[in-house]
């Protein structure tokens, strides 16, 4: 018989909050890139990471692994992303069902549009909030949760 792990109340205030306000602080920014007239926040996480790739573009496997994605969601939302004329699908020479996504001109701007507002909405939300001291101890705390875990 195993022994079942029972989380401290500390642990559990802190999931509920963390929880919360993640799901406050995307809310708040979907909402601003909606009044803005712009896509959703999943469209720029996709298109940042291309564009980070630059002009090789990526695999679906490896957009995937960077935006933490489904593979259902990923396969739906680069469909409606190549209709928009946002990204383009490229054949892989030695793989004849392989292909790469790569971020197209029209992708970039949208891009670099977004972020004026998915910026500003990160400046209000947390930048302007916290103490650059404040930011740092978030962000440290917060790379000891992930896996792999991630130092600053």
């Amino acid at each position: 018989m195993t022994e079942k792990a029972t989380p401290s109340p500390e642990a559990i205030k802190a999931w509920a909050r963390l929880m919360r306000v993640s799901r406050q602080l995307v809310e708040s920014a979907e909402d601003a890139l909606n009044e803005g007239g712009l896509p959703p926040l999943a469209w720029y996480d996709v298109l940042h990471e291309l564009a980070e790739a630059g002009e090789g573009g990526l695999r679906p496997f490896q957009l995937i692994e960077r935006t933490l994605f489904a593979q259902y969601n990923i396969s739906r939302l680069l469909a409606r992303l190549e209709a928009d004329g946002l990204v383009e699908r490229l054949k892989v020479a030695d793989d004849g069902r392989g292909q790469t996504i790569r971020i197209s001109a029209k992708g970039r701007e949208t891009r670099r549009r977004m972020w004026v507002v998915y910026g500003r909405s990160i400046a209000e939300l947390i930048g302007n909030k916290l103490s650059a001291d404040e930011l740092s101890t978030v962000s440290a705390l917060l790379g000891r949760l992930r896996h792999p875990p991630v130092a600053d």
